[in-house]
């Protein structure tokens, strides 16, 4: 008779393997900049937090997410410290709203992104490290799985955040002044 602790597919599912960023690894630790909210030191431009804001409203930032799930990752977040959607003002969230449209079209004109994740860690057990809500934009390409994601159940992304800072800067100003000529 067979255990009933194990399951059928236990064997065929390889464990994750993790490939860790050290840097990530330190933030994970608590090794982050000594400011009351990391996303309020980028609004607020304080030297000791790593900004990669690309653009701004008078109620919202956008910025590139300094530890992307891939490229082109993304976040918007009220400049307003809230810690939930539900505290958005209707202008706040509809700002944000009109920054994540822009910033899908933006990606998946100059980046061909095929697909994209979009979403909020709301509450501590979401998954969110950071008490600032906040959107997530990830763009999702054809063919993601290399070698590693089939072979050893792993999964890697470099891309230099500052890197797509500048190249996703570039394209949300040239979009920006497409935008107005056309007014």
């Amino acid at each position: 008779m067979e255990n009933s602790d194990t399951n059928a597919f236990d064997d065929l599912t390889p464990p994750r393997m993790n490939l860790f960023s050290v840097n990530k690894l330190n933030y994970a630790r608590g090794d982050r900049p000594k400011v009351d909210c990391i996303l309020c030191g980028v609004k607020d431009k304080d030297p000791i937090v790593d900004n990669l804001s690309i653009a701004e409203t008078h109620l919202s930032v956008v910025s590139i997410n300094l530890y992307p799930y891939n490229p082109g990752h993304l976040i918007i977040f009220p400049k307003r410290h809230v810690l939930s959607i539900v505290d958005l003002t209707d202008e706040e969230a509809l700002d944000i709203h009109r920054l994540t449209t822009k910033a899908i079209q933006i990606l998946s004109k100059a980046w061909r992104a095929q697909g994209f994740n979009v979403g909020y860690n709301i509450g501590k057990n979401s998954g969110g490290s950071i008490p600032h809500i906040h959107e997530h934009i990830v763009p999702r390409f054809p063919n993601e799985a290399g070698f590693l994601d089939v072979f050893s159940n792993t999964r890697i992304v470099i891309y230099d955040p500052f890197q797509m800072k500048e190249e996703i800067q570039r394209l949300w100003n040239a979009e920006s002044s497409e935008s107005e000529k056309e007014k």
